[in-house]
């Protein structure tokens, strides 16, 4: 029978210390860009308050949202019934078209009478119906706000496609710097699975030690297949709102952590732009606009229409031709029943706009508080990260290294150390995130509540910024009144499993 006999621990050498020593410098190193970033960028770049919050661009992202808005076919696709709406204009201030008959009249039926008996004749008419005064005119302002109402879509389908190129520009922005994240991550745990190697060759640590951070680095490959992937298709994403062909490479220079928060701005200015700016509620006003014309056309409706007619009557022979004039007019007898319903019936779709308006501003003012109260509870939670979080998250990475090559930490301490100053960092480039987003809600003049903003922790139903979660796929239409086939916007998975 063999006998297995354990290994024998190797004896610690002065030449593999020093080589602990090194690999734990190459750690601080890799640690260090993160406290220096924690530790100068402490303040939030000074904005001038505004109504609408500036939206950060660059060459690149103004080269899209030019694109965009030239290719799109949902600019075309709304931009088709406005003209068709306006072409309806002429059309009800037109008369109706004229009646033209030719008869005739003979008497008997042995033959042609005209020219031989006194009343034969030929018969040519003319008539004109024509409206009582005021009906053409009150018909071509009922078409005229009808057009007004529908060039509002063409309003929305534009900040709508702006802020769907805003959003996918930001997400692949963050994607990118996600993917940076990792290979620092992945960088930090390559030194790591060397140190704990050479610690357990020189029998100062365990052998689970290094199974671990192999382990580690498997799953982070799997993180990054994940986002490359991601990164894709938020490329493909951007070049088809855009027009352009999928596989246009996107190259950005851009970073979410330079972008910093917007400032709210004043409360007053901000719900003062949005019910200025809202297509919704321009839309609506043209349509109350429209619906008292409507009341006032039904109510001349009950005025009577007149009919003017003329002809010739041409009689051959010795006989002088004959001529008439006629004047008809409509006897609206049954105006209980027909036109004073429709007065009633115009009365209550007044009364319906009138109180749309008045929903549509009461939303209107809610979702610009909802945004700027996020948007103050983003700056403090920056304020934490800027001013906090972040130092003392590096500050206890390099704690624990230090602690860990004395022997008094172990090596699943480093391992929680060296994820949680990159969680951490990725939660506060996703809270930046968040903060860009609600700007680009405020600019679209969106109506949607700010908990169906896909992604990051508002998506969870708590107040953005407040960690990192797993993502969840918002609605392509940024607002109610969304683009037609607008694709659905989702913001990133979450690393804070790493």
């Amino acid at each position: 029978m063999r006998t297995h006999h354990a290994p024998s621990q190797p004896v610690p050498t002065p030449g593999g210390r020093r080589h602990v020593f090194g690999q734990l410098a190459l750690v601080l190193a890799l640690c260090s860009p993160v406290v220096a970033f924690a530790r100068t960028e402490t303040r939030t770049p000074p904005t001038q308050a505004a109504s609408v919050p500036a939206l950060p661009t660059d060459p690149t992202l103004e080269q899209l949202l030019t694109e965009a808005l030239a290719n799109r076919p949902e600019m075309h696709q709304a931009e088709a019934p406005v003209r068709a709406a306006r072409e309806r204009v002429p059309q009800a201030s037109a008369l109706p078209d004229p009646v033209l008959q030719v008869g005739i009249q003979n008497d008997g039926f042995n033959g042609f009478m005209i020219g031989e008996m006194e009343t034969s004749y030929f018969s040519i008419m003319v008539s004109q119906s024509l409206p009582f005064p005021g009906k053409r005119e009150l018909r071509t302002e009922v078409a005229q706000l009808g057009a007004r109402a529908a060039s509002t879509q063409v309003a929305r389908v534009r900040l709508s496609i702006e802020a769907e190129v805003r959003r996918g520009y930001l997400d692949l922005l963050l994607t990118r710097e996600r993917l940076m994240l990792l290979e620092r991550l992945q960088a930090l745990w390559k030194q790591s699975a060397d140190m704990a190697r050479i610690r357990y060759e020189t029998g100062e640590g365990a052998q689970s030690d290094l199974l671990r951070a192999q382990l580690e680095l498997n799953r982070l490959r799997q993180r990054q297949l994940a986002l490359r992937a991601e990164e894709r298709v938020r490329v493909q994403t951007l070049n088809r709102l855009s027009g352009r062909p999928l596989e246009t490479p996107l190259p950005t220079t851009t970073r979410v952590r330079d972008m910093g928060v917007p400032e709210p701005g004043d409360v007053e200015a901000a719900e003062k732009d949005a019910l200025e700016r809202s297509p919704e509620l321009a839309q609506q006003r043209a349509l109350v606009e429209q619906a008292g014309q409507q009341v006032a056309l039904a109510r001349r409706e009950r005025l009577p229409d007149f009919t003017v007619s003329a002809g010739v009557m041409p009689r051959g022979g010795a006989f002088p031709p004959m001529w008439q004039a006629n004047v008809g007019v409509t006897l609206p007898i049954f105006s209980g029943s027909k036109q004073d319903r429709v007065v009633a019936e115009r009365g209550a779709q007044a009364e319906a706009s009138a109180r749309g308006v008045e929903t549509l501003e009461q939303v209107l003012r809610l979702r610009v508080r909802e945004r700027l109260i996020a948007l103050e509870a983003l700056r403090d939670t920056v304020a934490i990260y800027r001013e906090g979080l972040l130092m003392q998250s590096a500050a206890t990475a390099e704690s624990t290294l230090t602690q860990y090559r004395v022997g008094r930490a172990s090596f699943a301490s480093v391992l929680e150390a060296n994820t949680g100053i990159i969680r951490d960092e990725e939660d506060y480039l996703r809270t930046l995130a968040d903060a860009q987003r609600l700007a680009i809600a405020q600019a679209e003049v969106s109506l949607e509540p700010v908990t169906s903003m896909g992604g990051s922790a508002q998506a969870a139903g708590g107040m953005p910024g407040t960690g990192s979660t797993p993502s969840a796929s918002a609605g392509g239409a940024a607002s109610a009144g969304g683009s037609p086939g607008a694709p659905a916007s989702s913001s990133t998975s979450s690393m804070s499993g790493m």
